[in-house]
């Protein structure tokens, strides 16, 4: 008797372990899609934060040119070879950056190329300097005593950071 009544109890009407059964599915798609979506923001961020670094590095290297250029151990062909290579792969490093942030990340490209142009200008100056300076040939004189000039650089590359913060 009481299987009957059970049974003609449930037969009329939902119950809440059908809502239960229908929900706990939806939740849990939807709890793995929300996950992979946060994950591939995550990674996405990584990612443009790791190539904003890149782009910061070429234009640092560059700025260091001139010390390099400044120590080189001998005025050779090869020497020159190799330092003058250096530099053209590093405005070709810098080139890529600019075309790549323009293409993914248009409001950080505007300050990236102000950086490089000011990198350009400062560093290339201090190169010209530089390559008129006799090799070094003693352990001493590679403690120039002064550093190269860099502040536009710097305010420079300051705010591209900052731009670079904002749009991660």
């Amino acid at each position: 008797m009481e299987v009957i009544a059970a049974t003609a109890a449930t037969s009329g009407g939902w119950t809440w372990s059908q809502t239960t059964a229908l929900i706990v599915p939806f939740v849990a798609v939807f709890g793995a899609f929300l996950t992979y979506t946060l994950n591939q923001r995550a990674v996405r961020r990584e990612h443009q934060a790791k190539t904003f670094a890149e782009a910061l590095t070429a234009v640092e290297e560059y700025l260091e040119m001139p010390y390099r250029i400044r120590r080189r151990p001998a005025s050779s062909d090869l020497v020159r070879q190799q330092l003058t290579d250096e530099v053209s792969s590093l405005l070709a490093r810098m080139a890529f950056h600019q075309a790549w942030l323009q293409i993914e990340a248009s409001s950080v490209a505007g300050p990236y190329a102000i950086l490089v142009a000011t990198a350009r200008a400062e560093a290339g100056a201090q190169m010209s300097l530089a390559w008129q300076q006799p090799p070094i040939r003693t352990d001493e004189g590679m403690n120039l005593g002064s550093a190269y000039p860099r502040d536009r650089s710097t305010a420079a590359r300051a705010d591209c950071i900052e731009v670079m913060r904002r749009h991660l």
